[in-house]
């Protein structure tokens, strides 16, 4: 019987980081739950071993279940019947399955029928989801809608809405337009608020919507007359059971197919409003967006993991010129690339589930009582943290993705272009993953903070200070001469003051910190234990390359070369 989660010991190495600890205890309230629910951890070590049993059953039902499923859903997909979406078989079997085994709202408080779960082993199942099946990994995933649900709903909207993930319900959020994709300011999707029903109504179309007739979903919609910004749009939600929705269509995809992407028709549906006007896409969205940024982080790595392994699996098979085509260099150096990319990817995926989680459960708790200077602080700074690991790590491990996908399928040769093997599935569906929940280019747009506030660099050089094992100093050496390079570059492009050239440059920026800074997450790993140091040094000679390429780029660009680019 096949375990994607005890098959794969990174996962479980990653699971007990040192910060777990406190993530935990704070999570727990120093395991306050005990008192009232009998399988609340005693302790640190119950906490863990829980979170370990549970990804073990994730671990069975991925390898048995949603990956045997995978390809008949590819093949099936789900079509709309009597404007409501119906699910291919293998889907329902999967979501059927998950929801009996309790593992739907797993991070949710326990009195909402959850686990109370960290994000950490949240994102490992989900990891393990995206392993199986990337395009049922959407379905899953978007249970992050009950986090949002739970950070700002009322308390009447949690009481009523919350215990029902518990028992299976499936989540959206609606927020994307014909006319608003990445620009959501220009949503029109009207809320008006019908005095006689004492409810708000929902009225226009929404376009691209993932798992769009959901059991309940988030909704961004234009809640103040006579505005056209931000600043008129407030987050509601819709229950199914309300009948105001319709299906037009579902969109026809290259890949993710079993995953319903909608147009939806939304007349008079009732919703409620979640938290305060206004605030839907200033405060609400922008948090829910990152939710599912990490969460397509978690995807991007479980399809690396999955093309990595059809890769190697193949090479070790296919017989060309008398021998295995993995005892070829040119074979096994991809290989070799693709491992230390999935482990780096892997590191900066938990590195920052660690970050969100901390500031998370430090904001929850000042809703419960009041923190104090030194919490305080320490929510600030990973809050600061999470901001801008998050694109970070939705840009580097959606890129990687594609081109682990990109070299497996290259391995397999002719045979990858054909539907005999799962890699042609896996290639298909990494390609949206540098597309959805902000491009790539978006990314860079929001990652480029972190290089313009220093934000990286501090947070490099507090990784400098991280005592390793002796015999990696060497890759440490060349870390630190990167990120030299990397600051007097920075600051040049800084000093000429000049927004455009540095929004050429951005993305040269943002990848060369994040090359860094995965560089450093591999030598901590590797000294935690010594099987990472191959991969390490692997990456981080292919990452010190990239970089004198990037530099010896910006170095010789000049300022008015730009009008060269320019359309």
């Amino acid at each position: 019987m096949a375990n994607f989660y005890t098959d794969n010991k990174d996962l479980k190495f990653h699971l007990n980081h040192p910060l777990m600890k406190k993530i935990i205890s704070l999570k727990e309230r120093d395991f306050a739950d005990k008192e009232n629910f009998d399988y609340a951890p005693l302790d640190y070590e119950d906490a863990i071993d829980s979170y370990d049993k549970v990804l073990e059953i994730v671990g069975d039902i991925c390898g048995n279940t949603i990956d045997v499923n995978a390809e008949s859903v590819d093949a099936e997909g789900p079509k709309v019947v009597n404007n409501r979406v119906q699910y291919a078989r293998g889907t329902q079997e999967n979501l059927d399955v998950l929801a009996k085994a309790g593992l739907i709202g797993m991070s949710l408080p326990r009195k909402y029928g959850g686990l109370n779960f960290s994000m950490v082993p949240y994102v490992i199942a989900e990891e393990l989801v995206s392993r199986a099946d990337g395009g049922f990994a959407n379905i899953w995933g978007l249970q992050d809608c009950a986090e949002t649900i739970h950070e700002f709903a009322s308390d009447e909207i949690k009481e009523e809405l919350l215990p029902q993930f518990n028992k299976g319900v499936t989540a959206s959020m609606g927020l994307t337009e014909p006319d608003a994709g990445s620009d959501l300011q220009a949503v029109q999707l009207k809320a008006t608020y019908n005095e006689e029903k004492g409810t708000w109504l929902l009225n226009g179309v929404k376009r691209f919507i993932t798992n769009g007739d959901a059991d309940i979903s988030l909704v961004l919609a234009r809640s103040e007359e006579g505005t056209n910004d931000g600043r008129g749009l407030s987050l509601f939600v819709y229950e199914k059971k309300d009948q105001g929705l319709s299906v037009r269509r579902i969109e026809h995809k290259l890949g993710i197919i079993g995953s319903p992407t909608c147009e939806l028709v939304f007349k008079d549906a009732p919703a409620k409003l979640i938290g305060s006007r206004k605030m839907g896409l200033i405060k609400y969205v922008m948090s829910l967006m990152n939710s599912a940024r990490l969460g397509v982080g978690a995807q991007s790595v479980g399809i690396s993991e999955a093309a990595y392994r059809e890769g190697l699996k193949y090479a070790k098979e296919r017989i060309q010129f008398g021998k295995p085509i993995i005892e070829f260099p040119a074979v096994y150096e991809m290989l070799s690339n693709m491992n230390a990319k999935v482990k780096a990817q892997r590191s900066l995926l938990y590195e920052t589930c660690r970050f969100v989680d901390v500031y998370k459960v430090y904001s929850h708790i000042a809703s419960e009582r009041k923190l104090n200077p030194e919490e305080r602080n320490e929510m600030k700074k990973y809050q600061r943290l999470a901001d801008v690991f998050t694109p970070l790590l939705k840009l580097f491990a959606s890129e990687y993705s594609n081109q682990i996908a990109y070299d497996s399928l290259q391995i397999h040769g002719g045979a990858g272009f054909m539907k005999d093997f799962p890699i042609e599935r896996i290639y298909r569906d990494a390609r949206i993953t540098s597309i959805y929940e902000g491009t790539s280019q978006l990314q860079v747009v929001a990652a480029i903070r972190g290089v313009t506030t220093k934000t990286y660099l501090s947070q490099i050089r507090e990784y400098e200070t991280i005592p390793i094992l002796p015999e990696l100093d060497y890759l440490k050496r060349t870390l630190i001469e990167m990120t030299d390079e990397y600051e007097k570059i920075t600051d040049n492009i800084l000093e000429i003051n000049d927004k455009e050239y540095i929004d050429f440059h951005a993305r040269r920026l943002v990848e060369l910190v994040g090359n860094i800074i995965m560089g450093y997450l591999l030598i901590n790993d590797a000294s935690r234990n010594e099987e990472y140091i191959d991969s390490a040094e692997i990456f981080i000679k292919k990452a010190q390359a990239e970089n004198i390429e990037k530099i010896n780029y910006i170095e010789n660009f000049e300022q008015k070369d730009l009008g060269k680019f320019k359309y």
